[in-house]
């Protein structure tokens, strides 16, 4: 893993004339030295991922579908070896890692499915009044421009798998930047990409530094901009570029809502196992991470240890041991920010009722109760494996602290009741609702993205696709219809 990679430039292996260093946060070792591509080098790719968008554009279905295909299998070929470069340059466990991997898997083999049905074409007969005599519409979708993806660090492959496949399967040509501390797993991509037949120039995979992004996002022939990564950054992204299409996918601070019908033993069990792990899954270093638990009066008393039960068997330590369920922050700033975070609400009167406690990159997975309302803990995305506890009464106030936030994400809500299922769906302010489980559970090819401060915009291959793209109406005259 310590060969100097190679970036990709046009669709083309190359390397510029500086290097980086990508370091594991568990231990600190040398994971992979990074080639940093020039301004002459992003500029060239820039003028030919702009030079190609026709010729991209009208690429046969069979040609993008083939070629996304072929990444998709040879992923799931190469999964042990890209898992443990996942895990060596993010700290994620390997476990982790290994289903990352499958999911991009599915990225790739879901952007090849709908290359195949994309833009048919939608007929309209305008001949419903006496204008439209012999007048006939028809739809299609045609790319926006080139799109410039830029990728974060949590999902190191499958993040950049959703930025790259549905612009290939649009037909839209793309520039890709990974996140500087995990470039790897997004340059495996390149690497797969170049083994098919897709033009030069409609790919590119540049690992450049962030402080040189906002010429990028600046760049005229880069009309569409597909951000993942925090909320700072993506409004300034879209302030700057007001006239641009920007799809954000930004924070969250996820709830899982445990109301009074979800009350037997199993139920709770369940509700407490499913809080442990996915408040703690990726380190908390998910934008959909339970981390606000708000459970009715009713059942509260009985939940609260067990959620601290289940925290504290959570596996802490060496990501690359298949045991490990939580490993290390992204970097050891990251775990101080947490502790800061979580010493504010101890010191304005939360109850730490398990973790607390930092050792170089890692923190310990942490509950706390009786959390303020007004510490920052319980205002901004801790993005770390905190987890806050908050009694309520009754499903009203159960859905309206949930929407006691900036952000609208995603939010969980663990009911036997379909008519409650529903007025959830209507009254959480949030873009996605799941029952029975916690608001971590993200399928591939759903629709994903949020309200309020946590984006704008949908993922999810054919939701990126329609967002890459817009409508363009042929009208047929002197038909017989």
């Amino acid at each position: 893993m310590n060969a100097t990679h190679a970036f990709w430039l046009a669709g083309r292996e190359a390397t510029g004339e500086t290097t980086f260093d990508v370091t594991s946060p568990w231990d600190d070792r040398l994971v992979g030295r990074v080639s940093v591509p020039t301004d002459a080098q992003v500029e060239e790719a820039v003028a030919a991922a702009y030079a190609v968008r026709d010729e991209f554009a009208a690429t046969p279905a069979h040609v993008r579908a083939a070629a996304l295909d072929h990444v998709s299998r040879r992923l799931a070929e190469r999964t042990e070896e890209i898992a443990q470069l996942i895990s060596a340059e993010n700290g994620k466990p390997i476990k982790w890692a290994r289903g990352e991997v499958g999911r991009a898997v599915s990225v790739f083999r879901f952007a090849a499915e709908e290359a195949r049905r994309f833009n048919g074409g939608e007929a309209q007969r305008l001949d419903t009044d006496l204008g439209g005599q012999g007048r006939l519409a028809v739809t299609r979708r045609f790319p926006k421009g080139v799109v410039l993806g830029i990728a974060p660090f949590n999902f190191p492959l499958n993040l950049c798998a959703h930025k790259i496949a549905p612009a290939i399967a649009a037909g839209v040509p793309i520039i890709l930047k990974p996140a500087p501390a995990t470039p790897l797993s997004g340059l495996v991509i390149g690497e797969l990409l170049a083994e098919t037949e897709l033009p030069a120039g409609s790919w590119s995979v540049l690992p450049v530094a962030n402080d040189r992004m906002p010429a990028l996002v600046q760049d005229e022939r880069l009309p569409v901009i597909s951000f993942t990564g925090s909320e700072k950054v993506g409004y300034a992204i879209m302030d700057s570029v007001p006239r641009k299409h920007c799809t954000l996918e930004l924070g969250g601070n996820g709830a899982a809502v445990v109301l009074a019908d979800y009350a037997s033993d199993e139920d709770l069990d369940w509700a407490a196992n499913r809080i442990a792990t996915f408040s703690n899954y990726q380190g908390g270093q998910s934008c959909i991470s339970v981390q606000r638990v708000i459970a009715d009066a009713s059942v509260y008393d009985r939940l609260l240890p067990r959620v601290v039960a289940a925290v504290e068997a959570q596996v802490t330590g060496d990501p690359s041991d298949a045991a490990t369920d939580v490993g290390p922050l992204v970097s050891e700033d990251a775990a101080k920010r947490v502790e800061t975070w979580v010493q504010e609400a101890v010191d304005a009167g939360a109850t730490l009722l398990t973790g607390g406690k930092r050792d170089g990159a890692s923190y310990a997975p942490t509950v706390l109760a009786d959390v303020p309302a007004d510490v920052t803990l319980s205002c901004e995305e801790v993005f770390g494996p905190v987890l806050t506890l908050q009694k309520v009464d009754g499903e009203a106030a159960a859905f309206a602290a949930v929407n006691d936030s900036k952000y609208g994400l995603q939010a969980g809500v663990f009911t036997h009741d379909l008519q409650t299922a529903f007025r959830a769906h209507r009254a959480l302010e949030v873009g996605g609702v799941v029952i029975g489980d916690v608001p971590s559970y993200r399928a591939d090819q759903m629709p994903y993205g949020g309200a309020k401060q946590s984006g704008v915009g949908r993922e999810g291959v054919r939701y990126a696709m329609d967002d890459y793209t817009y409508e363009r109406v042929l009208v047929l005259t002197g038909l017989q219809l």
